[in-house]
């Protein structure tokens, strides 16, 4: 019988659950722990699992002193102090390639959605008015979407790109990494500058490190092409929101589609309540299949580490 136990401190599909309790793990679930409450309990547990909500801090790496493995279920590792647990022997896994498909479809969404007004025309209609004069939009064929950051998300945004007629053109900090991929998918290889200047869409799939904190500011906003889109579905302090603002509110840029924010709720109801401004609430991975297989792919990597 296996001793080992592990704390759930977010929701993750039932069946990622039941494979670490069928390999005979003890599991406690308890999506809405506080920071305070797990800072208590963490001594008690070899292995974490949490999603974007949880934060691991320094502290709490400490306090657990049995922690051999902690995991995040979804892309990314921001909110794991992955350098103290490096120091202190905790692995730090992940479950990046499960939600790329499901990020993907929603930046398509996103593309078609501003381009055709999509959720204005909704609006108006949910409350009586008939526009139609007024949203008049364009067609997405032959438009140019600029792509920065080319790994599993950004490949996949390319790839359904080409398929609806785009021009793509794919950034990443390390060009050579990518040429293979932009050569398989018939897109082309790009420096940040062109991507700025020539996109009428620019979608932003790079992590969030402190190279890419702000990445999009007042500066980069300011040489993209006038009339064009920003999207972002990776994290929110990539873009600067203040900055996002005042290029919208101007007319620079015409419109952004955010999944992400700053500040998680977000608070910044000036930029969400812009008409051309299309906001969700990190729904990225809010799919089924992904939620399925992040669930899984952390289980078999626990069940790996803890053995």
């Amino acid at each position: 019988m296996k001793d080992k136990k592990i704390l759930i401190c977010d929701s993750i599909d039932e069946l990622g659950v039941e494979i670490l309790r069928k390999s005979e793990y003890h599991v406690d679930v308890e999506p809405n722990i506080t920071s305070t409450d797990l800072l208590k309990k963490v001594a008690g547990y070899e292995a974490l699992i949490v999603r974007s909500r949880t934060k691991i801090t320094k502290e709490i790496l400490h306090a657990g002193k049995k922690l051999v493995v902690v995991a995040r279920s979804g892309v990314g590792l921001d909110n794991i102090d992955v350098e103290e647990a490096k120091k202190l022997n905790i692995q730090v896994v992940n479950s990046a390639e499960a939600p790329s498909n499901s990020v993907a479809e929603l930046v398509i969404g996103y593309i078609l959605s501003l381009a055709r007004n999509i959720p204005k025309a909704d609006s108006s209609m949910k409350n009586g008015l008939w526009i139609k004069n007024k949203l008049t939009g364009f067609e997405i064929k032959g438009k140019t979407i600029g792509i920065v950051g080319f790994g599993r998300i950004g490949y996949l945004v390319g790839k359904k790109a080409r398929a609806l007629g785009m021009r793509v053109l794919a950034y990443d900090v390390v060009l050579e990494k990518i040429i293979h991929l932009t050569k398989e998918i018939d897109v082309e290889a790009s420096n940040f500058e062109k991507i700025l200047e020539e996109s009428d869409f620019i979608s932003i799939h790079v992590p969030l490190l402190p190279s890419t904190t702000y990445m999009f500011n007042s500066l980069t906003l300011g040489k993209m092409k006038k009339g064009s889109y920003i999207i972002n579905a990776a994290r929110g302090k990539i873009i600067e929101e203040k900055a996002l603002l005042e290029a919208i509110k101007s007319g620079h840029i015409a419109g952004a589609a955010l999944d992400v924010y700053e500040e998680e709720p977000t608070q910044n109801m000036e930029l969400i309540k812009l008409d051309n401004v299309i906001c969700t609430p990190h729904i990225g991975a809010e799919s089924k299949e992904a939620q399925l297989s992040n669930s899984t792919i952390i289980a078999d990597k626990i069940k790996n580490i803890l053995g």
